[in-house]
């Protein structure tokens, strides 16, 4: 599959059908448009596999319940839709994108209860999310904008809102040369990159920010999950920016980023460890066991 992601041959499910690429298609005032009431979830295939799939429908499913949206398919219909664009399109190992959103319909303006909630997904093949960095750690900037209080959004919804903050601190990163940012919280707290979870490594002991206002990411889960299997005691904690200095290893964690080593952050070095390579590895054979 080759060119822009508006003309691409292929096939997408869009509200209950197979379609053809170019004509999954939305109205110029769909309400996720112009007021953002869309959430989203980010998925991999391997080998025929979507990797805990069933959890990312759940989760989308309580995204749009924190939207008040509530989207009108079974979790089953989810899972049924997604394997039906894999196989349409013939792939064993690609990225799904399942997205549900508020369409055009009676209302055009804030409050768009009289709307349609509708479902699409779609998917690409697609590589390494970081290029190389998968190998020599990525390198991270740091992020003017911060992750808001829990107070101010649904932090726990994969809202697409959500991620403009994220889009302009990914942009500034890369015309710096980085593969991505890190984002503080409200607090000046460490949270996560723009995409993705982070984790660090000192005297043995794993520490990753706590996920009270940002998301959970299931792929974080796995590996908290991985790391306690090894008895490698993991601290979910508050962390202060001064501690970036005494850290021996960082990696992201994330759907697309799968698990992927930092090298650098800011002024702050990393190595790309034994217990890093070993936790990417163990990642890669689960996902495609």
């Amino acid at each position: 599959m080759a060119g822009g992601y508006e003309d691409r041959d292929g096939t997408i499910w869009m509200d209950g059908k197979l379609v053809p690429w170019r004509d999954a298609n939305v109205h110029l005032l769909t309400h996720a448009l112009h007021y953002a009431s869309s959430v989203f979830e980010g998925e991999r295939c391997y080998n025929g596999t979507i990797f805990e799939s069933v959890k990312h429908s759940e989760r989308l499913k309580k995204s749009g319940q924190l939207l008040d949206m509530d989207i009108p398919w079974t979790i089953e219909e989810i899972e049924q839709a997604k394997y039906d664009m894999l196989k349409a399109n013939g792939w064993d190992n690609a990225y799904v994108r399942a997205i549900a959103w508020r369409g055009a319909g009676d209302d055009m303006g804030v409050a768009a209860n009289r709307n349609p909630v509708r479902l699409a997904v779609a998917g690409w093949e697609w590589g390494n999310y970081y290029g190389d960095a998968k190998t020599k750690g990525a390198r991270l900037d740091i992020s003017k904008w911060k992750r808001p209080s829990p107070e101010t959004i649904p932090c726990q919804a994969k809202a697409a809102g959500l991620y403009m903050i994220c889009t302009m601190s990914k942009h500034a990163a890369e015309a710096k040369g980085c593969s991505d940012a890190m984002m503080f919280d409200y607090r000046g707290y460490v949270a996560e990159a723009t995409g993705a979870n982070i984790f660090f490594v000192k005297d043995g002991e794993v520490h990753t920010p706590k996920p009270d206002c940002f998301l959970n990411g299931i792929t974080r889960q796995t590996v908290i999950g991985m790391l306690e299997d090894r008895q490698i005691k993991v601290n979910e904690r508050h962390i202060e920016p001064s501690e970036l200095e005494g850290f021996e290893q960082c990696w992201l964690t994330g759907t697309a980023a799968e698990v992927t080593p930092v090298g650098r952050i800011g002024d702050y070095n990393f190595e790309v460890g034994t217990m890093t390579r070993e936790i990417a590895d163990a990642y890669e054979t689960l996902v495609r066991s």
